[in-house]
């Protein structure tokens, strides 16, 4: 089976250090993907690769079977790849609705597009993704007066309506409630299967709870990958990582 993602010994230096040594890693379609590490290991820049935030010295990145390697960032998000980033970003004086609707229409050009219109399918959307991310009854509610987990669940929202093909996940528990933190395992479990999603994440807790697949990221390098049992009892890992 052709994986979605291929990311094939890709290299990054900044400044002399080296935050991605020959990188290879892919994933399968509507696989969920927990990528861990210490700080420093190369997860952050993955996912700018990926992106297109930051350019790779050498090696590739393939998306559906598309080089990404020199695409502008605007170019990938159009290709199906969302990415969400540890803060939630959110137009706060806006509904949650609104929020919605905003990203439903593609742009963040907020006077032109609440003025238009939308479609009976892209209402239904919204309405199934409010029920998805557990804020229907808050879809009135000004963004600015969530909770920091309900923001955090509106962001994923606002990524979903774009439909997104791969999601990355960028540390989505971190300040979260015990409550916020278990609701947010049910909506990333929810998406596997009709989006492939990759989370990284520091809380090894929330990890085993939701992972189906870890890989371990060291001195920008995949030290050790497979289902988390595997990848916990690793001397290797525990050693530079879950011991330290």
């Amino acid at each position: 089976m052709t994986a979605l993602l291929e990311v094939e010994k890709v290299t990054v230096n900044f400044d002399g250090f080296r935050a991605l040594n020959e990188l290879t890693l892919s994933l399968e379609a509507g696989e969920l993907r927990c990528i861990v590490g210490p700080n420093g290991a190369g997860k952050t820049t993955l996912m700018d690769v990926i992106t297109g935030k930051t350019r790779a010295e050498s090696g590739t990145v393939r998306f559906a079977g598309r080089d990404l390697t020199r695409l502008p960032e605007h170019v990938i998000v159009g290709l199906g790849i969302g990415r969400k980033f540890q803060r939630p970003t959110v137009f706060p004086n806006h509904t949650v609705f609104e929020n919605l609707e905003l990203t439903t229409h593609g742009s963040k050009r907020v006077t032109r597009t609440l003025f238009a219109r939308l479609s009976s399918e892209e209402r239904r959307a919204i309405e199934r993704t409010l029920e998805l991310i557990g804020l229907a009854e808050h879809r009135d509610r000004p963004a600015g007066l969530l909770s920091h987990g309900q923001k955090q669940w509106l962001e994923i929202g606002m990524l979903l309506v774009e439909r997104p093909k791969l999601l990355l996940v960028d540390e989505p528990v971190a300040g979260m409630t015990q409550h916020e933190i278990e609701r947010t395992e049910q909506i990333l479990a929810s998406l596997a299967g009709e989006h492939t999603v990759v989370v990284v994440e520091h809380d090894m807790d929330f990890v085993r709870s939701i992972a189906q697949t870890v890989t371990v990221l060291h001195e920008g390098r995949v030290l050790a990958e497979g289902p988390m049992q595997d990848v916990q009892s690793d001397p290797r890992v525990i050693e530079v990582y879950l011991g330290a």
